[in-house]
């Protein structure tokens, strides 16, 4: 594994104090300027001596071959397998994360973390997915953790399993800047990108901004695939004023973009709250139907 691997999207910036060089990571929206030693918000894209490296690269914690309807994807392949690969990070702090284990691990110093993991190189990944064709797989998912902020890993598997003929799916946030993503999306066969709310300021509670999520979800659909998934959580997303504007968002995009409403079960730091009551998911998603063709309830 080449940990000394160099990394994409960043320029550098020299500190006049005492002449360090800080990095500007260019990837997401949050442009974070990250000091000699430590890392960006997502944890994992570090300054190395004033080169941005992924800590994460290669470092996989889930690896799994799964029906392709659980990425949700129902209009991709529909009965089909998909290898789906994870790391570790994320670039949103959302307090009901669902897979908060290792989107959020602890950080013992700059690049050793609280979560198990086995490094695996991309050509690994590639020759598993093609070891699994005859068991109905179509390629490789980056998927359980926010899988664009180990972009540089992902670029290289997907090309590899382009190359060889598969498919592949990303499973995202959809946080991220418009130059790495449109690099990106020529190897992109589908995505499931999470649009969580269609409020900025539930947006900025998590950690990020709804403009540059819808910005990554028109750019996608234009290149590829794509279905979107929205959890429904009990007084911060659930109106149906709030999932009409959605629905009329993504029907403006295209009418027959599949939306997941799925039911909220308590997790992570809500773990006290109650789950999503199933009449709340079937009221909206009636109410995404007057606007997109292909609306199914999550979890219910």
């Amino acid at each position: 594994m080449n940990k000394a691997k160099f990394f994409k999207f960043f320029k550098t910036s020299e500190n006049q104090t005492n002449q360090t060089q800080i990095i500007e990571c260019e990837l997401c929206p949050h442009s974070c300027k990250i000091l000699p030693g430590k890392s960006g918000i997502c944890t994992v894209r570090h300054n190395q001596n004033g080169i941005l490296t992924a800590e994460s690269y290669g470092k996989i914690t889930s690896i799994a071959l799964d029906p392709i309807e659980k990425k949700p994807l129902y209009h991709f392949y529909p009965g089909s397998k998909i290898l789906s690969v994870g790391s570790y990070g994320c670039n949103f702090r959302c307090g009901f994360c669902q897979n908060h284990g290792i989107s959020m691990p602890m950080q013992k110093s700059s690049d050793v973390y609280d979560v198990y993991y086995r490094e695996y190189s991309p050509e690994e990944i590639a020759e598993i997915s093609k070891e699994c064709i005859g068991q109905g797989n179509i390629g490789a998912a980056y998927t359980y953790n926010e899988p664009l902020i180990g972009y540089e890993f992902v670029e290289d598997c997907a090309r590899l399993i382009k190359d060889q003929g598969q498919k592949n799916i990303l499973v995202t946030n959809g946080f991220i800047n418009q130059k790495p993503l449109e690099e990106l999306l020529p190897l992109i066969d589908a995505m499931n990108i999470d649009l969580k709310s269609f409020n900025p300021l539930f947006y900025r509670e998590i950690g990020g901004v709804l403009d540059d999520v819808r910005r990554g979800i028109e750019t996608a659909a234009l290149h590829c695939h794509v279905e979107i998934t929205t959890l429904i959580i009990p007084q911060k997303n659930d109106s149906v004023e709030e999932m009409e504007s959605l629905s009329e968002f993504l029907a403006e995009i295209n009418p027959e973009i599949p939306l997941h409403i799925s039911r909220f079960f308590p997790a992570y730091k809500m773990r006290g709250a109650s789950p999503t009551p199933v009449e709340t998911i079937y009221k909206l998603a009636e109410t995404a139907r007057k606007n997109l063709k292909y609306v199914y309830r999550g979890n219910c």
